[in-house]
């Protein structure tokens, strides 16, 4: 029985008040362990160690022993692959063959990404004319910005945690993480890799919990969080920014969506099908830039349609270390019972169901983990609540359209702005309508391919900032100018 407890200037503790909630594996529902949730005792004593450490031996580094250390947390990383493969496994009930290729490779790599990214990147320099002709230099000059909260989402854990906490690191701040509840594994055991690399006491630390009334809350709120960076649904999102208005401290917001795939009749059929495949269901459909909303051009609907139910037929259902198998459960059993529910809905609202629709029989072993079917619907009205509302299962509705106007009218008409997928082979059109959708991301052929030096983050309600090579040194650094009188 596994015990998760925080990591406190370079401590693990457990709770005071010895409040702990459980941690189950959603593959079975069995206990993997207990994990303690902070109160404001425990949320204190990280911030002030981690306000402590901004002054300690961690501001003492030159650049280029910071790089050296965050690339050494990076090759830690791997050198305990299997801890952390199995850590995440157990906590999402994701594949292995996916962890192994997306998570934890990607999740270490954020440090060396970072480090060498951000912390050599040059400042701005001015010459400015005076009246005595003199003149007068103008330098740039970035420092930490200080204690960042860390709110990390449960569906990629270590990838979206250390997103967040390479750029923080590397720009000199300390950090506070609030993982999700589901997912404490792979954030604790980030804390003995900090230990064992050297990361010095108080830099980087854990509290573990819930939201409102709780970790989350008690973060977000303290006097002493100088920035905060979140990743999540659209409503926490919200009650952040009022926490973060107190204080005047900056934010960073990627939250929810409902995102579009427009596909034309131009495109390579294949190479869509194989692309919106990977949108609408890859983990489980729990991706924040996944692919919910699938509009078809009239002429290619009937073959695009048949070629994603028999894709759909072909996904297999299994336990993480089952290497025949490409589709794990849902997170909990929570997020399993608001997803059927949508399930039940659609068909309330008039859905076809192409493909799936349910939860599967999955035997006497697996029964009660939160698994649930791979889903298609067609003929859905577009003010529909599945059409509109955010769902974050493996589901898609598909719907053919005539216009390249009306298409773009139905992509566009929505609360959420995350990201949206083109597939055509005319670079025209793929410019001209990537130039009028109202998101922050658009991928043309592709989906989910990410060059981290570009900006990341959502239009409307999908968020707030940016963050990814420069945009992420904006964020977790405070720009000043000093001017020099010659």
């Amino acid at each position: 029985m596994k015990e998760f407890k925080h990591f406190i200037n370079g401590q693990y503790v457990a709770s005071v008040s010895g409040k702990t909630f459980e941690n189950r594996n959603p593959v079975d529902n069995t206990l993997i362990g207990h994990i303690h949730e902070a109160g404001q005792e425990e949320v204190d004593a990280a911030v002030r160690a981690a306000k402590t450490a901004l002054s300690g031996p961690w501001k003492a580094l030159a650049n280029e022993q910071r790089i050296a250390l965050l690339n050494k947390v990076a090759e830690r990383i791997n050198e305990r692959f299997d801890e952390f493969l199995e850590a995440e496994c157990l906590d999402t009930g994701k594949p292995r063959s996916m962890a192994s290729h997306i998570d934890i490779p990607r999740g270490a790599a954020n440090f060396k990404a970072f480090s060498e990214t951000l912390a050599n990147h040059p400042t701005e320099g001015f010459f400015l004319d005076t009246p005595d002709n003199k003149g007068a230099i103008n330098i740039g000059h970035r420092t930490p910005k200080g204690v960042i909260a860390v709110i990390a989402p449960w569906n990629l854990p270590l990838l979206l945690m250390t997103w967040k906490v390479g750029p923080a690191l590397a720009c000199g701040n300390t950090v506070v993480v609030k993982p999700s509840e589901e997912t404490p594994a792979t954030t604790t055991l980030l804390g003995d890799v900090m230990n064992e690399c050297g990361v010095p006491p108080g830099v980087f630390n854990v509290v573990h919990g819930f939201g409102p009334n709780s970790a989350g809350e008690f973060l977000t709120k303290h006097p002493l969080v100088n920035a905060i960076t979140f990743t999540g649904e659209t409503r926490t999102g919200e009650s952040i920014m009022q926490a973060a208005s107190v204080g005047l401290r900056n934010i960073s917001l990627e939250c929810g969506g409902k995102n579009p795939s427009i596909v034309f009749a131009d495109c390579d059929l294949e190479q869509a099908v194989e692309g919106t495949m990977r949108s609408a269901f890859v983990n489980c459909g729990q991706v924040c830039l996944g692919t919910e909303r699938v509009y078809v051009e009239r002429s290619i609907y009937e073959p695009f349609l048949a070629r994603m139910k028999e894709e759909v037929a072909k996904l297999k259902l299994g336990r993480p270390e089952d290497d025949s198998a490409n589709f794990g459960p849902l997170i909990s059993k929570k997020h399993q019972a608001k997803v059927k529910s949508y399930y039940d809905l659609a068909i309330a609202e008039g859905a076809t169901v192409e493909a799936g629709g349910g939860v599967p029989d999955m035997g006497a072993e697996l029964n009660d983990g939160a698994w649930i079917e791979p889903t298609i619907w067609t003929g859905l009205a577009d003010d529909a609540r599945v059409i509109r509302e955010e769902i974050f299962g493996p589901c898609c509705h598909i719907r053919p359209f005539d216009t390249e106007e009306e298409v773009i009218a139905l992509a566009n008409d929505t609360h959420y702005g995350l990201a949206a997928t083109l597939w055509t082979q005319d670079s025209s059109r793929s410019i001209r309508v990537a130039e009028q959708m109202e998101v922050g991301l658009v991928w043309i052929n592709s989906w989910f391919l990410r060059d981290l030096r570009t900006a990341f983050g959502g239009a409307k309600q999908s968020g707030i900032g940016r963050e990814g090579g420069i945009h992420s040194l904006e964020f977790y650094t405070e720009s000043k100018n000093i001017c020099i009188k010659l």
